[in-house]
């Protein structure tokens, strides 16, 4: 069995603040596969692993390529594989184990095993998709046209997050849809709500940069929380909203969730934000409401290809800049500036 050795340069996050391109190198056989990747997307992670060398609980210990929102091309598959070498591959950052008893119920966001790509969970850490070549296994990668932009599929596993957050609502054909916060999560979400048959889908954002990317994304009008007049009409009557996605994890949006939705409505908890969180909890015994999490996604991921190939979901207004991967220090300060940036993209 021959085996081959690449050398090449990947985002080496070494603790707060301290970000690297170092050269690395991957061995492997001819049962692997190797995607030599093309874009990637800067999430909230990323950025708290190079301003306080953490993401919540996971703690750099050692240095570790960092991105999990990435896509590329087969560089190498294994033998009898339906992939191709050159073939464009959306990659799912996602390694659950497959055989506890949460993966066993369908529910793999849940495995306690699983080791997501770009995470310091688990020390060794679990080496990200933010390099010149990752070594993934062939599950992972989930092929697609090769007329769509890479800057667009770079959106897989965002999109992702959306798609799971609107499936755990459930139905929402001809429902008034409320999505607070219109990040790059939130605005996804709204164009995920509009394909999955929402009636009317409202944004809520404190950045009019954001709300003005919203209606770009699909929403049907947008508005300031500070703003009283603005805001009254969907807090009177005990509510508007069928379905509201919260998705800043702020602490005044997760209480306003609660007037916006009208009785026997949902609420999805998207936004992590800040724990523990006050919650008008006799408003919502009275209203009957559901309040669901959203953490992740399972089988989402392929229904995200599918959406952003055809251009059912079009991520482009949401793009702030793209940085080549040796810029990755200046993407990251960019990425983490929420006056001026929505998602920021690393070429490699």
């Amino acid at each position: 069995m021959e085996i081959k050795t690449l050398t090449f340069e990947a985002c080496m996050m070494h603790g707060q603040k301290a970000v690297k391109v170092e050269p690395q190198s991957l061995t492997y056989s001819p049962q692997d596969t190797v995607v030599k990747v093309e874009c990637g997307g800067i999430c909230g992670s990323d950025i708290h692993y190079y301003y306080e060398g953490r993401a919540g609980l996971s703690v750099i210990k050692h240095p570790m390529t960092i991105g999990h929102e990435f896509v590329g091309r087969i560089h190498q598959a294994p033998e009898g594989s339906p992939l191709k070498v050159g073939q464009k591959v959306a990659v799912n950052p996602s390694q659950p184990c497959n055989h506890c008893a949460f993966c066993l119920e369908g529910k793999q966001n849940e495995c306690p095993n699983m080791r997501f790509m770009g995470s310091a969970q688990f020390n060794p850490h679990v080496g990200g998709g933010f390099a010149q070549y990752v070594s993934v296994s062939q599950a992972q990668c989930h092929p697609y046209d090769e007329s769509v932009a890479a800057r667009i599929m770079a959106f897989a596993e965002p999109t992702s997050v959306a798609i799971h957050a609107v499936n755990v609502a459930g139905s929402i054909v001809g429902k008034r849809v409320l999505v607070i916060g219109a990040g790059p999560i939130g605005a996804l979400t709204m164009s995920a709500a509009k394909a999955a048959g929402a009636a009317e889908v409202i944004a809520s954002d404190l950045s009019e940069r954001c709300r003005s990317i919203a209606l770009e994304m699909g929403a049907d009008g947008s508005f300031d929380p500070r703003d009283a007049e603005s805001t009254e009409r969907y807090y009177r009557d005990r509510g508007y909203f069928d379905v509201v996605f919260e998705a800043s994890g702020a602490q005044a949006a997760v209480e306003s969730a609660v007037f916006a939705t009208r009785p026997n409505g949902v609420i999805v908890q998207i936004g992590m934000g800040a724990s523990p969180v006050q919650f008008p909890v006799a408003q919502m015994l009275a209203k009957e409401l559901s309040w669901k999490g959203s953490f992740r996604f399972i089988n989402e991921f392929a229904t995200a290809v599918a959406w952003l190939e055809k251009g059912i979901i079009d991520p482009r207004p949401i793009i702030s800049a793209e940085y080549d991967y040796h810029q990755i220090e200046e993407a990251l300060i960019k990425a983490s500036d929420k006056n001026v940036s929505s998602k920021v993209l690393v070429t490699f």
